[in-house]
Formats: C-alpha cells, sequence, structure tokens
C-alpha cells in the first residue's frame, strides 16, 4: 500500500514536470492529478490550492538544483573566475540532458515561472526573488574571492553578481527560444567576464 508521503511526492514530481514543460496556465489540478494517478482529493489533502503546489514545486527545484548544480558549480576547489566558467558547462550539460530527453531545451525553471506569473502573482513572484537572491549571495562569494585573490579589482560586486544572473537568464531564455543548447555553450562562457565597475 502507497504512503501518503509518497501520494505526495508523485503529485510534487509530477506539477513539477508538467509545468516546466509546458506553462503554469497550460497545467490544470486535473492533469496533475491524471499525471500522478491520483484522485483530486489526495491533490487537496496536500496541496489547498494550485498556487501552494506551485511554491513547494519553486522550493524543490530549488533543492535539486542547488545539489546538482550550484554546489558543485561553486565548490572552493579551484579559482574564483574558474568556478563561473564551470557553472556555465554545468549548466549547459544539464540543459543538454533536459533537451535529450524531452528534446526541447526548457530553459530556467525559476525565470519561466517569473515570466509567465511575476506580475500575477505576488506570492509567487517573492518566492521566486528569494530563490534569486539566493544564486546572488553565491556569486557575491565567488567575486569577493576573485577580489582576495588579485584576480579582478575596483569591481562593484553586488552589481556585477545581479549583471551575472541577467545574462544568465538572459542566456537560458535565448537557448529555449531557439530549442538549442548550443547558445548555452557558446554564450556562457562569457558570463565570467562581465565586470560593472565601482562608481
Amino acid at each position: 500500500m502507497e504512503s501518503t508521503s509518497d501520494t505526495q511526492q508523485r503529485i510534487l514530481d509530477s506539477a513539477r514536470e508538467l509545468i516546466q514543460s509546458r506553462s503554469y496556465a497550460d497545467v490544470g489540478v486535473a492533469a496533475i492529478c491524471e499525471h500522478a494517478g491520483v484522485q483530486k482529493g489526495s491533490f487537496y489533502h496536500f496541496y489547498p490550492s494550485k498556487r501552494d503546489l506551485t511554491l513547494s514545486v519553486l522550493d524543490a527545484t530549488y533543492v535539486d538544483i542547488k545539489e546538482k548544480l550550484v554546489t558543485k558549480a561553486f565548490a572552493e576547489d579551484i579559482p574564483p573566475l574558474a568556478r563561473l566558467d564551470r557553472f556555465g558547462q554545468l549548466a549547459f550539460e544539464f540543459q543538454r540532458q533536459l533537451h535529450q530527453s524531452t528534446g526541447l531545451v526548457l530553459g530556467c525553471p525559476f525565470g519561466n515561472l517569473s515570466n509567465e506569473l511575476a506580475t500575477q502573482d505576488e506570492t509567487i513572484r517573492i518566492r521566486i526573488e528569494q530563490i534569486f537572491t539566493n544564486l546572488q549571495v553565491v556569486m557575491r562569494k565567488v567575486l569577493r574571492d576573485a577580489v582576495d585573490a588579485g584576480d579582478v579589482s575596483k569591481i562593484n560586486i553586488d552589481a556585477t553578481a545581479q549583471a551575472m544572473l541577467a545574462y544568465f537568464e538572459g542566456v537560458m531564455l535565448l537557448a529555449k527560444s531557439q530549442n538549442n543548447t548550443e547558445i548555452v555553450r557558446q554564450l556562457m562562457p562569457a558570463m565570467s567576464q562581465i565586470r560593472i565597475q565601482t562608481a
């Protein structure tokens, strides 16, 4: 007999897969339940609304990407700027693997939902903003390490981290719009060259 935690996980996994491959608006509760093989009563037992489920999807996706991409990319076993290059390479590999299994470049799940919902749902917008802030914290740490190592100087660390994140999101959007992972491979190396100078 399946446990309630298994049922909840199936709902979460189904929502994550469907929203990422399609869109938030295109995926209703009925489709999630059908994909997960559960009744609507089970859905509403765990999640009062589609918004609540989406917040859980965002949290689970962040934990997964942090483990598979961010923590590996920014491990302090290589020089700071090389970590940024490794982040770009791992992002390319991540998108390439998804493309091989789905036939689609799915882009950044956080950027996708932000583009779709940031002007419609303030609660979801705030959660995505928190995730982006967490990513900028990691980038700021790398940039401080680069300054301390003498690799860069006279940069605005906060603005540079924000610009790097914006560049990354733009690359993901462009690759998705062309369904071409080569965009990621070609453009991501330039991220580590971004510099916003101090005033």
